[in-house]
């Protein structure tokens, strides 16, 4: 098993979407911007975008959560 990098690097929107698979769904906005808020990796910039970003609603999947952001990201 390969270690995976460790990185000082604050991730990317799309590399903090990624993370979306973790939550469980169906999610509210609400449970959506909670979690993004614990991830520690996720700058404070991106993390004002996702909350501004996301629509009001629930979501079935993270693939839900991406077309909802769509060309925001």
């Amino acid at each position: 098993m390969d270690a995976m990098p460790m990185s000082s690097q604050p991730m990317s929107r799309s590399d903090a979407m990624k993370h979306m698979d973790h939550v469980d769904y169906p999610a509210s906005k609400e449970d959506l911007v909670k979690a993004c808020n614990n991830m520690s990796d996720v700058s404070e910039e991106d993390k004002k975008w996702f909350m501004e970003s996301l629509p009001e609603g629930s979501y079935k999947s993270p693939d839900e959560v991406k077309e909802a952001l769509g060309s925001s990201m």
